[in-house]
């Protein structure tokens, strides 16, 4: 048997929407979602990179170009898979940026930046997804270690986080009529083009010596 037969069909039918999904955490979870059943839509700014993605994956697989924070790309995303597929079993949105500043050099445009994309970003790529989901279903959100444990230079990275955390224990109980369950992982360093040279160093200090890789936490989701 090959490693992909002996994955469980845990998602068999199962549609899957993924943002940030044409490299690093959001690939790898699309990789696997795919693996164990799932269709899934992929979104990626780059349009390039998300065909890429698309023929890596190999199959069951839609790529829709566009950026989370252009409220009318998500329209069309969701206008997407709701003609491809009608419905929404799992989301998970995924997709963020990690930039760090210290304080006394943070500047307006990081900080807009960082909460258009971290925080305004995924509420809407939430709440747009909600009329295609049935009774029941998953959503699941990318927090980050950062939204409680800090280095230099992380604050509103972090704060971000925070905020993503605290969306996940408020939208539980928005949603626990739907069934819908929320959740959030918190990764710590993975092995992804975001991380910066302050986050490979950071790897030394590891209780594994190393840092994650996108599997990892695709597993976990």
């Amino acid at each position: 048997m090959t490693q992909t037969e002996l994955i469980p069909k845990r998602l068999e039918g199962k549609v899957a929407v993924i943002t940030g999904g044409s490299s690093g955490i959001g690939l790898a979870t699309a990789q696997r979602f795919v693996q164990e059943g799932a269709y899934v839509f992929i979104t990626g700014r780059r349009q390039s990179e998300l065909d890429t993605a698309v023929k890596q994956i190999g199959k069951n697989v839609t790529g829709v170009q566009g950026d989370v924070t252009n409220l009318e790309d998500l329209d069309r995303l969701y206008d997407t898979v709701k003609q491809q597929k009608g419905r929404i079993d799992v989301l998970f949105a995924n997709a963020g940026i990690a930039e760090f500043e210290p304080l006394g050099s943070i500047t307006e445009s990081h900080f807009d930046k960082s909460f258009d994309i971290n925080v305004k970003g995924l509420l809407f790529t939430v709440q747009k997804a909600l009329s295609l989901f049935q009774y029941g279903g998953s959503i699941i959100l990318t927090s980050s270690v950062r939204a409680s444990k800090v280095f230099e230079g992380v604050s509103v990275y972090g704060a971000t986080k925070a905020v993503v955390r605290s969306f996940a224990r408020s939208w539980t109980v928005d949603l626990k009529h739907r069934k819908i369950r929320v959740n959030a992982v918190s990764p710590g360093p993975i092995a992804t083009r975001l991380v910066s040279s302050a986050g490979m160093a950071l790897a030394n200090s590891l209780p594994l010596g190393r840092m994650g890789n996108p599997d990892e936490v695709a597993k976990a989701v």
